[in-house]
């Protein structure tokens, strides 16, 4: 991989469903994940390994980690530790978000990677 690059020309991947797509930048010990949902989208409650933090950059999102709810919107951020409960879901108009996840998200390895549809984000107007 190289250094540089822009985030629309890394591959698009199926995080959950058609709902949920991904793009990242994998380091040796981090992961950045451009993460794009559609409307009215759905993560159920999960955890993982990795901790996990993020910022809305569009859209509006209702989160719940570790119990704690609150509905997010442009600027709104999380923190996320390790191997803690957290669910997620988009505004009506979905949303996109950036996530940093330390250790890398060797898991994302797996995930298909599709054709089309997105990107939301950036928007070329």
């Amino acid at each position: 991989m190289h250094h540089l690059v822009d985030i629309t020309d890394m591959p698009l991947l199926e995080v959950w469903g058609d709902a949920v797509r991904a793009r990242r930048v994998q380091g040796e010990r981090i992961t950045l994940a451009l993460v794009e949902f559609g409307p009215g989208a759905v993560v159920p409650e999960h955890h993982h390994p990795a901790e996990q933090m993020g910022m809305v950059i569009s859209g509006e999102m209702h989160f719940t980690v570790d119990g704690e709810t609150r509905v997010l919107g442009p600027g709104g951020t999380w923190r996320i530790l390790a191997d803690r409960p957290h669910n997620v879901t988009a505004g009506r108009d979905g949303a996109v978000v950036i996530d940093v996840f330390p250790p890398v998200r060797a898991d994302w390895d797996d995930l298909r990677v599709v054709d089309g549809g997105f990107p939301r984000w950036p928007r070329s107007e």
